[in-house]
């Protein structure tokens, strides 16, 4: 009888064996590395794991998962990386394959004349305001109360997964996200340029950089894990660190239009300028391509714009486009405690401090701004002919992402 049990529980323990060992073999991203190498010092929440810490509390297949992880953190540890002792430097100037960021160029300078930001004290602010406001059930939004496990798998395809280093990214579209994405892909050496990986991240041709294919996000996990995806999703959020950069949602608003409708962008204007002109400017036979609709003078007003985000209509048909859609949407940022919370408004500095906590300065810099980065100081100007209640039908609609991460109210803007 004893034989008996000792083989049956020694059949599904082999079973289970052979499963996992399938899913780190067959993996060709590297997920199975579970490199961890940042030294990132952050609160962790009461139920954190930590490599040989008590795991009683995890169910089974999470225990399992979380005991192999661990080990595998410990065995990879002291395994050098040929990536990481190399210092790589910027080229004199970027490659500019791509209409928008030739129009609008980079801005090479050091900002010397900077003043040096407390970071480690901003970074405890920013991430105490967005937690007070996710705990506070006076202040709701959409979605607030669900919890990780309630968020579908297609909403999750904007967190960027470097299992090299232990980095999980949550791009923001017009917060710099192209050239996070680039730093993403020199760090998880995703891309290979004739066989090499790439070790500039401004060699990487745009058009690669926002190629899906390209990163491993969480939505691929059910592909590749399947029934484990959830758990693997939930140990990496606890083990890696997470950070998102974020901006003025007005400001960002602001950008979003001017990169896809004031420049010509054939696949938004059949998408969605189209649409725009026939509803809010009452224009019919409409030209089938941008360039011949410039070329007539048929360009979408940022009226326009703002008239198709307050539709009820619009969301009805299809969700916001990434360009538009509000960060606390396209990141969950109550659902996942980000370690780390960057500014457009203070990139420089913070992507200097986040890459030195990260412990890969030594690879790479981040690539520079754009000298002609939409200012805040411009929302009066583009604001002023919207109506004042749709202004503040706007503010309602973005209200979330002002309060989350800080920014104040644009009393101007909402007032007579």
């Amino acid at each position: 009888m004893t034989k008996a049990r000792l083989l049956r529980l020694s059949v599904v323990l082999v079973s289970i064996f052979m499963i996992l060992l399938i899913i780190v073999y067959w993996d060709n991203v590297g997920t199975a590395h579970f490199y961890l190498h940042t030294s990132f010092s952050r609160p962790r929440s009461p139920g954190a794991i930590e490599a040989g810490e008590d795991w009683e509390a995890l169910p089974d297949v999470d225990e399992f998962l979380a005991k192999l992880l661990s080990s595998s953190l410990k065995q990879n540890s002291s395994i050098p990386r040929k990536t990481e002792q190399l210092l790589v430097q910027g080229s004199n100037k970027p490659v500019v394959s791509n209409l928008e960021e030739n129009v609008r160029g980079y801005d090479w300078s050091t900002h010397k004349d900077r003043n040096s930001l407390d970071q480690e004290k901003l970074q405890v602010e920013r991430q105490r305001t967005l937690r007070e406001f996710c705990a506070n059930s006076s202040f709701t939004f959409p979605t607030k109360e669900r919890s990780f496990d309630d968020i579908p798998n297609y909403e999750l395809n904007h967190l960027i997964v470097d299992d090299r280093h232990g980095v999980i990214y949550c791009y923001v579209p017009k917060v710099a996200c192209t050239n996070w994405k680039r730093v993403m892909i020199v760090l998880s050496e995703s891309l290979l340029d004739q066989g090499v990986p790439y070790r500039n991240p401004l060699d990487i041709p745009r058009e690669h950089v926002h190629n899906t294919s390209t990163h491993l996000t969480f939505n691929k996990f059910w592909r590749r894990y399947g029934k484990f995806s959830r758990h693997l999703m939930k140990i990496k959020l606890k083990k890696y660190t997470k950070f998102l950069f974020v901006r003025d949602p007005f400001v960002r608003l602001i950008s979003a239009f001017r990169s896809k409708f004031e420049l010509e962008n054939e696949d938004f204007y059949r998408r969605f300028a189209i649409p725009m002109l026939k509803l809010y400017s009452n224009h019919t036979n409409l030209p089938t391509s941008v360039s011949e609709a410039f070329g007539a003078g048929l360009k979408v007003s940022f009226s326009d714009f703002i008239q198709y985000l307050l539709d009820p209509r619009t969301e009805k048909m299809a969700p916001f486009n990434e360009h538009w859609r509000q960060v606390y949407r396209l990141c969950h940022p109550c659902q996942i405690d980000y370690d780390f919370i960057g500014k457009l408004e203070t990139l420089d500095e913070d992507a200097a401090y986040l890459l030195q906590l990260l412990k890969v300065d030594r690879l790479l810099r981040f690539p520079p701004s754009y000298r002609n980065r939409t200012a805040s100081s411009w929302e009066d100007n583009w604001f002023a002919k919207i109506p004042l209640a749709w202004r503040q039908q706007l503010y309602k609609l973005y209200e979330a992402d002002f309060v989350l991460f800080g920014y104040p109210k644009p009393e101007n803007l909402l007032k007579d």
